[in-house]
């Protein structure tokens, strides 16, 4: 029998042996049989992996293949996960290396729905049909919570030197149109002039690059963002989230693959840098955390990109306050340290001063008093040296009313409601359109209050926060409740505390239930650290 004649593995591509009867070869046959029936459905931190994010953000299904190979153990090749997909090993090989990217839509959506990819790291909408190869994939399963015990993910990010590049300049993608087509349609009665005239037109012809980068797209974004970020602030993170995905998805990720140069490509990441940042809030607000720890973890890798000191420490003072929601404080302070060291670079004081006080809510979480009173006391000079300087837009919510707040949180989580109190009251000092943030600050001083047993303030303070919380779609108002129901529980058979619980009840929210904090360990009542307005 010739070479030529002799038959080959189906699975690895390797010649029989003469004398094997089978239709694979050894290797092929000893291996573990989950590795030939379908893709493994694999844990929510795997999906969180840095190389599989980046691959995303390329639009190259190729290299997001590579890396699902790469990371597992153990290593699947490139014959199983042709079979998983319905295509040969050379198949696969050539979409790996190809230099093109597959844009064919049926067959991403086949083969991410066959490996069970979760449709947050995609840059396409998964049909709701099931895939024609392997079984259904799972894109309604609830997000696991992130892990933020190293503490890491955004120091690590904030000290990388190469700064590489998340996004490649590349021809738009296929289905532009059909993204489009879509957040026009979840956007309804809701989409505003600024979001019409930023969708307006057709999309570009396949067969020419078609630059859509104008001088004005990152304010365009910018505006965009600001319709998002007051409905946000005022109607909870629930009320847009779906359509803030899908205007990045279909608008803001195919702006920044133009090939941009200088100020222009700078701007307009600083933008998205921006709009993700927000994104990053309304997930955290409804309770998507590995989505929100993604978001924020892109928007600090925009901010490097647009050479943005200002925005970088935003956005790690961001992921410091949401390591102290889930309950790492350790996490929290390492953050915020790298948050000030970037403030300090960029010159402003108010950054300084946010930078701080996150410090001192998660040292307060350490039960570090003496170093949670000298971070406040920075946080406090920061800010009061800061009169004259112009404050961003994106820092516009950081004012004395909310300083006041993060005092509140500090003292109260060090187990000092008589300090935290005279905070918590000037917190409620707040402008208009930030009704979520005064749901959150009415709950924190009635729990103060129940501290120090002034029951019926604490109780009246609570009905309030539960009629704020009837029109406000957030999980954080939420935690606030169960918060307070926690300090409340052991005067349940008061009658003022009996009707609030029953209030609470009446708007879905369970008093005597753990506080929702996915993935945070209940605390003792009283030393509960609390989340962001």
């Amino acid at each position: 029998m010739t070479r030529s004649q002799r038959r080959l593995c189906p699975s690895c591509g390797a010649y029989l042996a003469a004398d094997n009867n089978g239709d694979q070869c050894g290797p092929c046959q000893r291996r573990a049989p989950e590795l030939t029936r379908e893709a493994p459905r694999l844990s929510d931190d795997f999906w969180q992996a840095d190389a599989l994010v980046e691959a995303a953000a390329e639009r190259h299904f190729g290299k997001l293949l590579v890396a699902y190979r790469k990371l597992q153990r153990p290593e699947p090749t490139q014959a199983h996960v042709g079979q998983w997909l319905g295509l040969t090993q050379g198949q696969v090989s050539r979409i790996e290396r190809s230099a093109t990217p597959v844009r064919d839509l049926d067959k991403l959506d086949r083969w991410a729905q066959a490996l069970h990819i979760p449709e947050r790291l995609l840059w396409f909408s998964l049909t709701a049909e099931p895939a024609i190869v392997g079984k259904q994939a799972d894109v309604t399963a609830p997000h696991a919570p992130v892990d933020y015990a190293d503490g890491q993910d955004g120091v690590d990010a904030y000290k990388r030197s190469d700064r590489r590049s998340i996004v490649q300049a590349q021809s738009p993608a296929e289905g532009d149109g059909v993204h489009r087509r879509q957040f026009i349609k979840s956007a309804g009665v809701g989409l505003t002039a600024v979001g019409a005239s930023l969708l307006a037109g057709s999309p570009p012809s396949l067969n020419r690059r078609v630059s859509r980068v104008r001088p004005d797209a990152s304010t365009e974004i910018r505006e965009m963002t600001q319709v998002f970020r007051r409905l946000d602030n005022r109607y909870g993170g629930g009320h847009s989230r779906s359509v803030v995905s899908s205007y990045l998805n279909s608008t803001v990720t195919p702006l920044l693959q133009e090939s941009t140069t200088g100020r222009s490509r700078s701007d307009l990441f600083a933008a998205a840098a921006e709009l993700h940042h927000l994104a990053g809030w309304m997930a955290y607000d409804t309770g998507h955390n590995a989505d929100g720890h993604m978001h924020l973890r892109q928007a600090l890798r925009l901010c490097h990109e647009a050479d943005d000191e200002r925005l970088a420490s935003e956005m790690l003072a961001g992921m410091s306050h949401q390591a102290a929601f889930h309950g790492a404080p350790d996490s929290a302070v390492d953050l915020a340290l790298a948050a000030q060291h970037s403030a300090k670079r960029s010159g402003s004081k108010l950054l300084q001063a946010e930078a701080a006080v996150m410090e001192a809510h998660g040292l307060a979480l350490q039960d570090d008093k003496s170093g949670c009173l000298a971070a406040l006391s920075r946080a406090e000079d920061a800010f009061n040296k800061s009169d004259a300087e112009q404050r961003p837009h994106w820092l516009a919510y950081f004012d004395h009313a909310y300083l006041a707040a993060k005092f509140a949180h500090a003292f109260r989580d060090l187990g000092l409601a008589g300090d935290a109190e005279p905070f918590a009251r000037r917190s409620l000092e707040m402008t208009e359109g930030y009704e979520r943030g005064r749901l959150f600050n009415t709950a924190l001083l009635a729990t103060i209050l129940a501290d120090q047993r002034r029951l019926e303030e604490s109780c009246a303070l609570g009905m309030e926060a539960t009629t704020l919380a009837s029109s406000v779609r957030s999980m954080r108002g939420t935690s606030y409740l169960q918060d307070l129901g926690a300090h409340l529980a052991p005067y349940q058979n008061v009658n003022r505390v009996n009707a609030l619980f029953e209030s609470m009840i009446e708007i879905g929210v369970s008093p005597l239930d753990p506080v929702s904090r996915p993935g945070t360990p209940v605390r003792a009542a009283g030393r509960r650290g609390t989340p962001r307005q």
